[in-house]
């Protein structure tokens, strides 16, 4: 999204102000508006813009000169905005919102037998991806290998050739040479046909992001910074070496279907449905956090951004026809693991599509800290072991007096903590908690 900037009641000089808004310009790369309300007192608005469907117009701040005094800062997509503009379709704003009815998906049976359901994720897993193809700007997609992302990416190709868009699309995947993520991904790339590129990195390389990681992240969570170096990098290697500023990526989904691997462990289908939810209110302080911040770091934007087609999908499966109770806990027959594999329904959908190989269909989840590095050595090790480096036992042991509020417990807690509080002191309760298993589902 573009980067928006506000200011109410300083008394620093319009110089200083302009400077400070300058901090979000990676948001917005195509242009730049700085307005100083005169109407109200030390008021200033800073717009960067990033270009996606109209080059012309939708500079902001907007203004409706019927209205002088009143000022607007906004970013969203309206995905069928094209069909919105049917001039019969406005509405007296007192009137039920018709927008929704524009958007309707056919094919979908009704009831939830198996088969019945595993054809509605299909098709709505693909009309989420279709609507999302809008815009001007050239389409890439992170590839992991794992399920999610393949699925994104996958469908993204097969929709651009119908859809004859004239570029081909472009996939991305990082990590080391041996990496699980790069071996798998390299599979479904070949598979889909797309144009793939392998971004390397080392351990080092990894390390000397971590503060610039830190800075766009505005967190100290452990879990999302080490999830972040490697899709920071990838972005800057987008950014540098290709003219893509639409990035596709499969987040959103192991919230909803209780992907991660704890889940296993969970005492009952209600405490995973719980857990799933906990997690999916969340979505903006972790996953979702890492992938609008480490691709707006530089100029590009996530979509879907909030949601991914993957979590859309199977919200609306979710509220067909039944209390969203019953369904659920329906769903979770086939959402949860089956035979020991997570997400076991979403792969079900897609098991005879030919979209991908069966290998990458039933692939295990694997965390994305996790998957891009060496089978010899992992990311988390090397990063432990840079730490135990820079953080003493005694820094360690005073860490609940130094951070009161969420004192880390480890000295890469304890490092990424630290340089979190250099950058934005006092603002520890951005996170209200460390992302990890709840202690009823972190027996594993």
């Amino acid at each position: 999204m573009c980067g928006m900037w506000a200011l109410f009641g300083s008394e620093e000089c319009l110089a200083v102000q302009i400077i400070n808004a300058m901090n979000i310009a990676h948001r917005g790369p195509d242009a730049f508006r700085f307005e100083n309300i005169n109407d109200f007192t030390n008021c200033c608005f800073g717009f960067h813009r990033l270009t996606i469907v109209d080059k012309l117009y939708g500079m902001q701040p907007l203004r409706v000169k019927t209205f002088p005094h009143l000022w607007l800062c906004y970013n969203g997509e309206i995905y069928n905005h094209m069909t919105l503009k049917d001039p019969q379709l406005f509405h007296n704003f007192t009137d039920e919102p018709k927008h929704a009815i524009h958007d309707i998906v056919e094919g979908l049976g009704t009831g939830f037998e198996l088969e019945t359901v595993k054809s509605n994720i299909g098709i709505l897993f693909e009309n989420a991806v279709r609507k999302r193809l809008m815009g001007q700007r050239r389409i890439g997609c992170l590839l992991s290998g794992g399920l999610d992302s393949s699925l994104v990416a996958a469908t993204v190709v097969k929709l651009a050739k119908e859809e004859k868009l004239n570029y081909k699309i472009q996939t991305f995947a990082i990590g080391t040479e041996d990496s699980p993520d790069i071996i798998a991904a390299c599979k479904v790339a070949a598979h889909i046909g797309s144009e793939h590129h392998e971004v390397s990195f080392t351990p080092e390389e990894g390390i000397c992001a971590i503060q610039e990681v830190i800075f766009h992240l505005e967190s100290y969570d452990i879990s999302t910074v080490r999830a972040s170096v490697g899709m920071y990098l990838i972005s800057k290697f987008i950014r540098e070496k290709t003219d893509r500023v639409v990035i596709f990526s499969g987040e959103g989904s192991d919230e909803l279907t209780q992907g991660y691997i704890y889940f296993h462990k969970a005492p009952s289908r209600e405490a995973g449905s719980e857990e799933a939810i906990r997690l999916l209110k969340e979505l903006y302080l972790y996953e979702l956090l890492r992938a609008d911040r480490t691709t707006a770091a530089f100029g590009e934007i996530t979509r879907p951004s909030p949601i991914c087609p993957l979590r859309s999908t199977a919200c609306v499966i979710l509220n067909l026809s039944f209390t969203v109770k019953g369904v659920y806990y329906y769903l979770l027959t086939f959402l949860t693991e089956k035979d020991g594999i997570e997400k076991y329904l979403l792969r079900e959908a897609f098991r005879d599509t030919k979209l991908l190989p069966d290998e990458i269909i039933w692939r295990r989840k694997e965390a994305f800290s996790d998957g891009i590095t060496s089978v010899k050595k992992s990311w988390y090790t090397s990063l432990q072991e840079f730490a135990e480096s820079e953080i003493n036992e005694s820094q360690l042991e005073n860490a609940p007096k130094r951070f009161p509020f969420n004192p880390p417990t480890t000295k890469e807690g304890f490092y990424m903590r630290q340089t979190f509080e250099k950058m934005y002191p006092n603002r520890s309760e951005w996170i209200p908690h460390y992302w990890m298993p709840p202690i009823r589902l972190n027996n594993i």
